[in-house]
């Protein structure tokens, strides 16, 4: 039996490892250094897109062995605007006052770079999201704790805005930063069963 070639995950979000752990995977992290800020796309889908290629491709560059290097970007679709994470509390604020009550698309690029070969397969997963109306004095609360600033979109549904969202229509896993299903097409593609790097 071959050892699987070892996972990275260019990427330093908790709630991205943890969806892979839980999964049965254990990736390497290899945070990707990239400035997020130079990139720029005519669509939030395809900025989410860029910035994942980019952040797998600068990590796979730097490795020696053959390695599968998982790169994942997230960005909120709001009136065909793309939110990342915003710069301040105020942002935050002016951001869920927009988003109150609304729906708008959670887009997250996904690349996957086998090292050994030099392929790579990459795709966008989007999932809508249907935001609740919380109050002012909720929304002080929550933006108080400093969660949404560290978070594409200013919210998380594994976290303290959980009750602000109504529901979502499509991948769950994808909202909290990696799309499951499309990780498993996309290694295939790459001819890698996801079973095989069960650890």
């Amino acid at each position: 039996m071959t050892m699987p070639v070892p996972l990275i995950l260019a990427s330093a979000s908790p709630a991205r490892l943890g969806l892979l752990r839980n999964a049965g995977l254990d990736p390497k992290v290899m945070v990707s250094g990239v400035d997020e800020d130079t990139i720029t796309a005519p669509t939030p889908a395809r900025l989410a897109l860029l910035l994942a290629e980019a952040k797998a491709a600068t990590v796979a560059a730097t490795l020696t062995t053959p390695s599968l290097v998982i790169g994942c970007d997230s960005v909120l679709d709001l009136d065909g605007t793309a939110h990342g994470k915003p710069a301040d509390a105020a942002e935050a604020l002016l951001r869920w006052q927009s988003m109150r009550g609304r729906s708008g698309v959670l887009r997250t690029g996904h690349c996957v770079i086998d090292t050994g070969s030099g392929a790579r397969a990459s795709a966008t997963a989007s999932t809508t999201v249907r935001f609740g109306s919380p109050t002012d004095q909720e929304l002080a609360a929550y933006i108080a704790t400093g969660e949404p600033l560290h978070v594409a979109g200013a919210f998380t549904l594994d976290g303290r805005s959980a009750p602000f969202i109504e529901g979502i229509d499509g991948s769950h896993g994808n909202v909290i930063g990696l799309s499951l299903p499309l990780l498993r097409e996309l290694l295939l593609e790459l001819n890698v069963r996801i079973t095989d790097l069960w650890t």
